[in-house]
């Protein structure tokens, strides 16, 4: 799993500057309501020049989702033409999606191990990121609807924890609660968490400290404004994440 993503990309150009200052994973935003957002053509032209200079062991690609249907999720992979052996995908719901609709996903083969599959060398994985956010300091409810998709056989592959704004699904830049995810991770099923909301170049190394996660995910904190990604915010953040990783590492 990735260690650090950088989130909203909207332009090629961004998508270039996450991988070169050190990034994991990018984010592509395609919910029509997000200042982020963009269409599917747009997101298939950065993704394969991208794959020209970076290859997918190096830069995964996430389509991030709110409230899609499976038909949807599809037709958006399909037409970005994201999925692929060498395209390193993988899909963060980021909106009110119950645990039915993770079953359903993997009826599609998205969001299962791929271990089987891949040994073939034709069936990529597409791991699921399900992102949750935080109203309160109890992490009982995600408990909850984790406990939910066990049942069904559905569990995500990671769990984002963000900051909550009613009405709004990521990118506002409200942080999450660092000391109740530290405490209360024991109820998340050992999945990766990954710690969203709030996190700049200023704060993150302290984040990682306090939160301990697994990963960071990062939108407007880069942002020079609403889904342009500023050069030194975005080298600043990246290498404070990792240094602040392998002091938890170290530690």
């Amino acid at each position: 799993m990735f260690r650090i993503k950088i989130c909203g990309i909207t332009s090629f150009e961004d998508a270039l500057l996450a991988a070169e200052a050190g990034a994991d994973a990018i984010g592509l935003n395609f919910y029509d309501q997000s200042p982020r957002y963009l269409t599917a053509e747009l997101a298939e032209s950065i993704v394969q020049k991208l794959r020209e200079v970076y290859s997918a062991d190096q830069l995964a690609v996430y389509g991030v989702f709110v409230n899609a249907t499976v038909d949807d999720i599809l037709w958006v992979i399909r037409e970005a033409n994201l999925y692929g052996a060498d395209g390193g995908l993988g899909i963060q719901l980021h909106g009110d999606e119950p645990p039915e609709l993770l079953r359903e996903m993997r009826g599609h083969g998205l969001g299962t191990s791929g271990e089987l599959l891949q040994a073939s060398g034709h069936i990529p994985t597409v791991p699921i990121t399900r992102a949750f956010r935080s109203k309160d300091p109890s992490l009982a409810e995600v408990a909850g609807y984790l406990d939910k998709c066990q049942q069904l056989g559905a569990l995500p592959q990671a769990v984002l924890l963000d900051g909550y704004t009613p009405g709004v699904y990521g990118g506002t830049g409200i942080a999450a609660n660092w000391q109740a995810i530290a405490r209360q991770r024991h109820l998340l099923r050992k999945l990766p968490v990954i710690l969203a909301g709030g996190l700049t170049a200023q704060n993150v190394a302290e984040a990682i400290k306090v939160a301990q996660p697994d990963a960071v995910d990062v939108a407007s904190g880069v942002e020079s404004a609403p889904g342009k990604k500023d050069y030194a915010k975005t080298m600043a953040f990246v290498a404070a994440a990792r240094r602040a990783f392998a002091e938890l590492g170290a530690s």
